[in-house]
């Protein structure tokens, strides 16, 4: 294992890594595989409806104040493409806390 850490906004924060050995003494570190938590696990905040034209690291920008973290708008709902999330125009988006996170709906 490996003590790279990814920084507290990554997807990919507190995965751990691996490292496989080839020959020659190469050594690859890599990401041990990343299990999406249910949505159920997260605490909603509000739901948005998804209008004509409009992009998810927009949407998450508006929520979120960080387009970046568009990956936690597909995680609360069950995305494995983000584009599908903004394909239907009415569609509706659950946005939400953090995983572990309790809140107030609406608030």
């Amino acid at each position: 294992m490996s003590n790279f850490q990814f920084p507290m906004t990554s997807r990919y924060y507190n995965i751990e890594t691996s490292t496989l050995e080839i020959e020659n003494d190469v050594k690859i570190v890599y990401l041990q595989r990343r299990f999406v938590p249910a949505p159920e696990r997260f605490a909603l905040l509000l739901e948005h409806t998804v209008l004509q034209g409009e992009r998810l690291d927009n949407i998450t920008a508006q929520y979120l104040d960080d387009p970046e973290q568009f990956w936690r708008i597909c995680d609360a709902n069950r995305a494995l493409h983000p584009d599908e999330l903004t394909e239907r125009t009415g569609s509706s988006l659950r946005i939400t806390l953090p995983e572990g996170i309790p809140g107030t709906p609406n608030a």
